[in-house]
């Protein structure tokens, strides 16, 4: 099926919606198929069993920030020490999903789930979260786009190649990533609250794609998932009670879905067995969402002065609080029965510089062989020309094995301890650093702002995470007045330096984009934008929640607000 827009029309049409549900986003009549009273009541069912819930989550995810603020550090809960010492393992794993040793992820956009599923990865994660800008045409889009995916019907012709692409016969597995628990939909009103963004993302994928999915993909099972942002398990909780609802609304086994969480906050580290614990019945393992890692370390941390971070380059799997992190989830998963997922390739192949491509390569290569040999099951690239790397580590090291859940116990990982885990990262802060976080941090968010959250740059595949890195350690560094100790030796970082730097930056970004695309593009916007947070006193804990407001668009068009 080839996607067509069909031009808007006010008063003329709207969606069917049940009770106390509002659209409030454009009405196309492609996106009406998506939005039916049927799955809109589905998602307003969700909304209203599970709001409450969620509501206690994100006050108990503030009352833990409040604690780390006045000088708490997270640590292991001993009320749940009999989860982590108990010995209990989480259901069998699918076959349709026993190998995963390599997957490939990106936004839900045509082209990309066309060619990602016929990567040659092993699974194709779809998302709707830190790689999607969630303006309401992209998310709609998207639920187009997977429906189409799963049925098997879709096709993209690129107009400019004259080129028609559409899915090979094998394709990678699918998986899909919601937003966030603490993401709204503002385009999408129930009972006259903003729907909660990932029940409408998993709702209206499950609606719709459940029965084929199950048929084509799952052989029995699924539809398959990725639980992003998660802090403890009580969140856990709630997706598993998601699904349970789920499944009993589709009259399929409990159990049928499956999902994988991302361990990509600090303070879920400490959680892990409990998270797996509560999905026990729906869980296929944990990943190391490693650059959100980062990200939640300095978040976690934003009111200890002693715990600041070198430079973001510096900050890798070598840093001995993320290689016990990365060990400590080995570990757990396969104690438990289930994968556990490497972290992001973010590398894309630089065709003009073939020296500097292979050492790029070279750095992915290490990176895999690192990964494997730890005991990962599987890892993630952003760019398909990575996979065949990728997957010469994984299989010259695991062979036919579709992984390594019986034969890597890592039993050495259970002497990691909270110091372990909470280590202060090494190395140097620069001014170099600081134009790198500030250079890419406003290129991300003009990206973000017009449309895009999977943004090539530097060579580089960067989404949400790497901005928010860049944002949070800026915001620290001026906050306590960081002394550099490399490049700029000596120089006090300072709202005034800053200032300077960013002036210099949006320079070097008007003559690396060129004028005209400077000019159209929202740089200007996303600098003020960033700039803000940066300086603010209070850190957001958000970015892409600080600034969503600006991509909500209603119709009829006011100037809405959540």
């Amino acid at each position: 099926m080839e996607l067509e827009t069909s031009v808007y029309r006010p008063n003329v049409a709207v969606y069917d919606s049940p009770d106390g549900v509002e659209v409030r986003g454009r009405y196309d009549q492609i996106f009406a198929k998506i939005l039916t009273r049927e799955a809109l009541s589905f998602v307003a069912e969700l909304q209203r069993e599970f709001r409450g819930h969620v509501r206690y989550a994100m006050e108990c995810r503030r009352e833990a920030r409040r604690r780390y603020n006045s000088g708490a550090v997270p640590g292991f809960d001993p009320s749940t020490k009999f989860i982590r010492d108990g010995d209990w393992i989480c259901a069998s794993v699918p076959p349709a999903v026993a190998d995963r040793r390599v997957e490939i992820t990106g936004p839900v956009e045509r082209k990309m789930i066309i060619n990602a599923l016929n990567s040659g990865a092993k699974v194709f994660m779809a998302d709707f979260e830190d790689a999607l800008s969630p303006s309401w045409e992209n998310l709609m889009r998207g639920h187009v786009n997977l429906k189409d995916a799963v049925d098997g019907s879709i096709t993209f012709h690129d107009k400019s190649r004259n080129r028609v692409y559409k899915l090979n016969d094998q394709t990678a597995k699918l998986f899909v990533r919601p937003r966030g628990w603490h993401l709204p939909e503002a385009h999408i009103l129930i009972d006259g609250e903003p729907a909660t963004g990932c029940l409408v993302d998993f709702g209206l994928y499950f609606f719709h794609n459940y029965a084929k999915f199950r048929q084509t993909q799952g052989s029995g099972f699924g539809p398959f998932f990725y639980l992003p942002k998660m802090e403890h398990s009580r969140e856990a909780k709630i997706w598993n009670s998601v699904f349970e609802r789920a499944e009993k609304m589709a009259g399929i086994e409990r159990g049928s879905i499956r999902a994988t969480v991302l361990i990509e906050t600090l303070p879920a580290v400490f959680q892990m067995n409990e998270i797996l614990y509560e999905l026990r019945d729906h869980s296929v393992g944990l990943n190391c969402g490693r650059w959100d890692y980062i990200f939640s370390y300095v978040k976690t941390f934003q009111s200890h002065p002693d715990r600041l971070l070198p430079d973001r380059v510096l900050v890798g799997m070598g840093q001995h609080f993320m290689r016990s992190y990365s060990d400590l989830l080995i570990r757990t998963c396969h104690k438990r029965g289930v994968h556990a997922m490497g972290g992001m390739a973010a590398q894309i192949p630089i065709r003009d510089d073939p020296k500097a491509n292979e050492m790029a390569l070279d750095l992915v290569r290490k990176d895999k062989l690192r990964e494997v040999r730890a005991g990962h099951d599987g890892t993630w690239a952003a760019h398909p020309g990575l996979i065949p790397i990728c997957m010469e580590a994984f299989t010259g090291h695991m062979g036919k094995s579709p992984n390594q859940i019986k034969s890597v116990k890592r039993e050495d990982a259970a002497a990691i301890t909270e110091e372990d885990l909470l280590q202060i990262p090494r190395g140097v802060r620069t001014l170099e650093g600081l134009r790198l976080n500030t250079r890419v941090g406003i290129q991300y968010l003009a990206a973000w702002l017009t449309g895009s959250g999977s943004v090539p740059l530097y060579n580089l595949m960067e989404d949400a995470a790497t901005a928010e890195i860049s944002r949070v350690q800026n915001w620290q560094w001026i906050r306590y007045g960081v002394e550099l100790d490399g490049d700029g030796l000596g120089v006090r970082v300072s709202k005034e330096l800053f200032g300077r730097v960013v002036e210099e930056e949006m320079e070097k970004i008007e003559k690396e984009v060129g004028k005209d695309k400077f000019k159209k593009g929202m740089y200007k916007e996303a600098c003020k934008m960033f700039t803000k947070q940066c300086t603010a006193p209070e850190l957001d804990d958000f970015l892409t929640l600080a600034v969503y407001n600006h991509i909500v668009a209603h119709y009829p068009i006011n100037n809405s607000r959540l």
